[in-house]
């Protein structure tokens, strides 16, 4: 039985403590499931949208939460993909139009109009969140650990496909720059790809965390230049993930990456990095943006993460905790990822 009102934190003015409230449970529409939640992962991009802080802001009042896992409760018109009880995820990519040139040709991230959970669309910080039937992740029907997975709906997809985007082969070294939620998740892919890696960040337990998950080296950027580092210990990288939120990562990153070498960029600090245009273009250095993975990739990531390949490292938290969490994640004091529990698995 669907109750008519559900528990759910609410973003009601930036910069403010959401509101844990009574609201309506929502009815899904055509080609959409009601989903009732188990978990919902807490993202760094959570804390971007509670402050207000991207040039695009969400319409408030708003429920955040884009790393949601739970079980099909209803379905709405002409659904014919997935049947109540089904077990689903909830990422970013909400629904996509699913005709234009993008959406057509596997590239469905840079749809135009596409409507992303937690931000352009409520999200899983509550017990019963929307999904649009073609976009959501699948997943066994046991197996697995609801708070474990979570995360790998965003942190999981997104250093899946930025670690792709660097175009490097197995055996070859990979940096990772930031070891947070993203970046723990980033050295075990990268390894499970085949690469050997390098961890900076500037926190000793959080390398510390990158030697447990997989790390071949560590380097502390805030007591030495990672850039001499990696230059001196293995010739300059052939690529590197950037997750970190500061912008003087970046700029340390590109410099420690060998001639022909690729930068990704997932990480979103305020404002602009700078680029070395003549020793990018004299080192033929290459710097891309990776967004969230396609559905495709989804699918991948996640099946990596079932086969015990890569594993989250998680704290739970009820609900009620998120406004000491929030400050704690945008502080960079959280140890891998924090994931909502939001109800009990069946």
């Amino acid at each position: 039985m669907i109750p008519k009102t559900m528990k759910a934190a609410v973003i009601h003015e930036f910069g403010k403590p959401l509101k844990i409230e009574e609201v309506p449970v929502p009815k899904p529409k055509e080609n959409e499931v009601l989903v009732k939640v188990v978990t919902c992962g807490v993202c760094h991009s959570d804390v971007h949208a509670a402050n207000g802080e991207w040039a695009v802001k969400p319409e408030l009042p708003l429920i955040p939460g884009h790393e949601s896992i739970g079980y099909v409760a209803a379905l709405g018109p002409y659904v014919k993909n997935l049947k109540e009880g089904d077990i689903v995820g909830v990422p970013w990519l909400n629904s996509t139009c699913g005709y234009c040139s993008y959406c057509s040709s596997g590239k469905e991230p840079l749809c135009t109009d596409q409507h992303n959970s937690g931000y352009t669309v409520n999200g899983g910080y509550a017990e019963y969140v929307i999904a649009n039937a073609n976009n959501v992740a699948r997943f066994p029907k046991n197996g697995f650990d609801f708070k474990e997975m979570a995360p790998i709906l965003c942190a999981g997809i997104t250093v899946y496909k930025g670690l792709k985007a660097t175009g490097i082969s197995p055996g070859q070294w990979m940096g990772v720059s930031g070891i947070g939620g993203l970046g723990h998740l980033g050295v075990q892919y990268a390894k499970t790809m085949g690469f050997k890696v390098v961890a900076i960040d500037i926190n000793d337990e959080k390398l510390e965390l990158a030697k447990r998950v997989g790390a071949d080296l560590t380097v502390n950027a805030s007591k030495e230049d990672p850039a001499a580092f990696l230059k001196r210990e293995v010739g300059g990288v052939h690529g590197m993930l950037v997750t970190a939120v500061e912008n003087e990562a970046f700029g340390q990153a590109i410099g420690g990456i060998r001639p022909g070498g690729t930068m990704t960029m997932v990480g979103i600090p305020e404002g602009s990095v700078d680029v070395p245009i003549l020793d990018s273009i004299m080192n033929e250095i290459t710097v891309k943006g990776s967004l969230i993975g396609t559905r495709e990739e989804m699918q991948e990531a996640i099946e990596i993460a079932l086969q015990g390949k890569v594993k989250t490292v998680v704290t739970g938290a009820k609900l009620e905790d998120i406004n000491e969490i929030l400050p704690r994640l945008k502080k960079g004091k959280v140890e891998g990822r924090v994931v909502l529990e939001i109800s009990e698995p069946l």
